[in-house]
């Protein structure tokens, strides 16, 4: 009886099938689309900004030289400033908006971070090409009209014919200005006004680090009047890629525990 009574109880347990993701949603596919609701849902800010300085600097500033008595310095050059706080903008807006609408939508932490970083470094890299061109085509109109195209900024460059140095330079502000930005929103939206406020030095580390190596722009002049000068570029821009790497990494070490907070009402 008792030998029934186990052979009855005795069920065979099927094997165990591993969870996976729907036939066809791989974790790549999740990246790309995740990577396209972030150039979505960013490229009216970015695409603004970019139309706003070509039509700003580039069109009126040439055309108001031209006609209150000609032009000698890079009309453009005056607005090399921006690009790199409009970026750290980008990196600061980045968390509040997409955060919790990613992780509603099953994205985790860690594809999240990997996203921004390919994101930034894109953005990064098609507003460099951007600046690149202008300088071109400030260059055609500059030398059509017999201007002089000197720039108003110290830079790595002298000159618009050396691409390679003004893709550098503005490709390396800008990311880790973005890079602090991603940081500087994560810390206040865990952390708080009070706390994120007394975390803003470390948040800023990858754009200072960006400043005081590669000594461009208007920060230039004071650096150098201190005596301070640019180490060789060979050894400041990797170190520039190695410390923005860090920040990105660092902003995924602080994003990744944060819990979400419940919606209100």
């Amino acid at each position: 009886m008792s030998a029934a009574v186990d052979n009855r109880t005795d069920v065979t347990q099927p094997p165990t099938v591993p969870a996976t993701l729907p036939r066809g949603v791989t974790s790549a596919h999740r990246l790309r689309r995740v990577l396209f609701a972030m150039v979505a849902g960013m490229r009216p800010m970015l695409v603004g900004y970019w139309i706003v300085m070509l039509v700003a600097f580039l069109l009126v500033g040439i055309s108001v030289k031209a006609v209150t008595g000609g032009i000698d310095h890079s009309m453009w050059d005056y607005g090399s400033q921006s690009p790199k706080y409009f970026s750290m903008a980008i990196g600061i807006t980045i968390t509040p908006a997409y955060l919790t609408l990613l992780i509603a939508q099953g994205i985790t932490r860690r594809m999240m971070s990997v996203a921004v970083s390919i994101y930034l470094t894109g953005a990064a890299a098609a507003t460099a090409v951007l600046w690149v061109l202008a300088y071109q085509i400030e260059h055609v109109i500059y030398t059509w009209q017999g201007w002089t195209q000197a720039f108003a900024n110290p830079h790595l460059f002298t000159k618009t014919s050396q691409v390679g140095l003004i893709f550098a330079e503005f490709f390396l502000l800008i990311v880790s200005h973005e890079v602090a930005g991603w940081l500087l929103g994560i810390t206040f939206v865990r952390f708080g006004l009070w706390r994120g406020l007394l975390l803003l030095p470390l948040s800023l580390i990858p754009a200072a680090a960006a400043e005081f190596l590669l000594v461009a722009q208007w920060l230039a002049d004071v650096l150098n009047g201190l005596g301070y000068h640019r180490p060789p570029l060979a050894v400041a821009a990797p170190f520039v890629l190695v410390v923005s790497a860090l920040g990105l990494y660092a902003g995924y070490l602080v994003l990744r525990p944060m819990a979400m907070k419940q919606a209100k009402g």
